[in-house]
């Protein structure tokens, strides 16, 4: 009829059942790679389950014996050595200090996350405050605590003072050179990228190993410092490297109105990059910052090779023991768990970060 409308309804949305019959029964031959497939992932939960938890052995009541005469898993070498794991050399007596140490870390990067502190200013207080925290709780020598060298300094505070200072001092270097890089001086911004592209050219643990060993040979003696800050110091060299090309990126996804903008309403070029072009750079960048974050988080492990006892190098300790060698494969998936918490908490950030930001809609 004139003036009339047809309107055809949409068909009801499938049924669980029906979605999972035409996503994996549709065919015969579907069908049965879809219950192979079925089999063989509820037989290794299964075996996993069972080693893990059910006839695994999770007190030390009876000793490494009791886990030699168990089918299972031997959570008791954690119940026993998970000291030597969390706080490596560190003093027995003291290791409460690096418990709050860690604790000090956490809290920061807590803190860091919450929008309330996202000014330069509180968060400047925030990592000041926590970072000296940190180096009092773990060295001391001051409020009555004894004096504890970083030769001493192990397990995961070792590690989370590695990742936090490399990020500290890398990501600040990481914004300078991409800034110069793109400057309009050629000789700024060529000699930049090749200081860039050699750093990235090398592995990690060939930089670690030129700071750590092949550096002292090339500096006096009250240049030197000790080695575990020159090693920190290249961490973060190479930090800084990967970050600034992801800055650059992000930079360059700016629109150019942007810029002219803030040059027509009279902004300098450092109020117009610290006020419009990095807030929208590092937008555009969040994503594989983040990865950058947990990569470098990772790559703390690459320190064992040079003799710092962080929380691998005491995880290799806490087995390496007559007695409880037998138990590495519980030690490293203890580990691996760890690290599994904070690797999973900085993405799951960043994704947060995402949603907040619209990272990817205009």
């Amino acid at each position: 009829m004139d003036g009339l409308e047809m309107t055809v309804a949409a068909p009801p949305p499938p049924t669980i059942v029906e979605d999972l019959k035409r996503r994996y029964f549709a065919s015969p031959l579907q069908a049965l790679v879809s219950l192979l497939s079925l089999a063989v992932i509820a037989f290794v939960v299964w075996k996993v389950l069972n080693w893990a938890f059910l006839s695994a052995v999770f007190t030390a009541s009876g000793g490494p014996e009791a886990c030699h005469a168990a089918a299972g898993a031997c959570w008791s070498v954690i119940t026993e050595r998970w000291r030597i794991i969390l706080f490596g050399l560190y003093p027995f007596e003291e290791q409460w200090r690096s418990a709050l140490a860690c604790v000090a870390v956490v809290a920061m990067t807590v803190l860091s996350c919450i929008p309330a502190f996202w000014t330069g200013r509180r968060l400047a207080v925030v990592w000041v405050a926590g970072t000296a925290l940190f180096y009092v709780l773990m060295k001391g020598g001051i409020l009555g605590l004894p004096y504890v060298g970083e030769e001493s300094w192990g397990g995961l505070a070792l590690t989370l003072f590695i990742f936090v200072t490399t990020c500290l001092i890398g990501f600040p270097l990481s914004i300078c050179l991409a800034l110069m890089r793109r400057s309009e001086l050629p000789w700024i911004s060529r000699t930049t990228g090749l200081i860039i592209d050699s750093v990235r050219s090398l592995p990690l643990i060939t930089i670690l190993f030129t700071f750590a060993i092949v550096l002292p040979f090339a500096l006096p003696q009250w240049l030197q410092g000790d080695k575990l800050y020159r090693v920190i110091l290249g961490s973060a060299l190479f930090f800084s490297a990967y970050q600034a090309e992801i800055v650059r990126g992000g930079m360059q996804g700016v629109p150019k109105g942007q810029e002219e903008a803030a040059r027509a309403l009279g902004l300098g070029y450092w109020r117009s990059v610290s006020l419009v072009l990095l807030p929208q750079a590092m937008r555009n960048a969040l994503p594989a910052t983040i990865n950058q974050f947990v990569i470098s988080f990772k790559e703390t492990s690459l320190v064992v090779i040079i003799g710092f006892f962080e929380i691998l190098a005491s995880g290799n300790a806490a087995y390496g023991t007559g007695e409880w060698r037998f138990a590495y494969v519980e030690v490293y998936v203890f580990i691996a768990l760890i690290y599994f918490v904070f690797v999973f908490s900085l993405s799951r950030y960043g994704a947060y970060l995402e949603r907040r930001m619209a990272v990817g809609e205009r």
